[in-house]
């Protein structure tokens, strides 16, 4: 039965993820490369905050600086955002480059939505990854395992349940940004650092008894608010595209 659990746990944390990428991500080289390359860097941010932050452990059970510690990692995964945009804009001016040589169609806005969708899946798998597979390993054992802070729940749910949230939000946030990124959209600009930053200081939350009975569902109405904003744009993009095409 601890197997099964163990299991489950891992397939609630990344199912809806493996299943994107082979329906999806698998069938395009460049897609996988974009996947591999976010997770990349976003383990990156990880190895270069955890050597800063070293030098201040034992935070103790201060929440102020679980606070100031989401709040720099956020900032700076957040600034890699921008970065990893910039190395994918370099990468589609050159392929664009080649196309017009060899004659053949530039990108099409359904590529760069699979593109930012793909490096967003990356980003949220390393982050599922780290934060939720790595803390399994006991879950198949004999037993389960629960907190005080919320008995009702096994620990290793609440942490697939939120790995789950966190990996939407991540995946459709980067085709936001980019969409933000293209157009200079200030509003989308603001919005996913905001509801990074959000979603990261609600998890605090659980820290208090029972708070987990309120932060995950807090975290999941920011998973669903990006969903449906991330549906908005790529509406208005393809709209803008199809409005953009010669009638024949």
């Amino acid at each position: 039965m601890t197997l099964a659990a163990g299991v489950g746990y891992a397939l609630l944390a990344l199912g809806p993820s493996l299943s994107l990428f082979f329906t999806l991500i698998s069938k395009k080289p460049f897609l996988i490369l974009t996947l591999l390359t976010s997770s990349l860097i976003w383990l990156v941010s990880l190895i270069v905050l955890s050597a800063i932050w070293r030098g201040f452990l034992p935070l103790g059970s201060k929440q102020w600086a679980f606070g100031l510690l989401i709040i720099t990692s956020v900032s700076f995964q957040e600034g890699l955002r921008l970065l990893f945009w910039k190395i994918y804009k370099r990468l589609e001016d050159i392929l664009d480059a080649f196309a017009d040589r060899v004659s053949k169609p530039r990108l099409f806005v359904t590529d760069k939505m699979q593109i930012a969708l793909a490096g967003g899946l990356g980003h949220g798998v390393a982050h599922a990854v780290f934060f939720s597979l790595s803390l399994l390993t006991p879950a198949f054992g004999p037993a389960t395992f629960y907190v005080d802070r919320c008995a009702q729940v096994p620990f290793f749910l609440i942490s697939a349940i939120i790995s789950l949230g966190f990996v939407t939000i991540h995946t459709f946030s980067m085709v936001i940004a980019f969409n933000g990124y293209a157009k200079g959209k200030k509003t989308d600009l603001i919005l996913v650092p905001v509801i990074h930053m959000v979603a990261s200081l609600v998890t605090l939350i659980n820290l208090l008894p029972q708070g987990c009975l309120i932060g995950v569902p807090l975290v999941y109405f920011l998973v669903i608010f990006t969903v449906f904003h991330c549906g908005k744009v790529a509406y208005e993009q393809l709209s803008d595209n199809s409005n953009r095409l010669p009638d024949r």
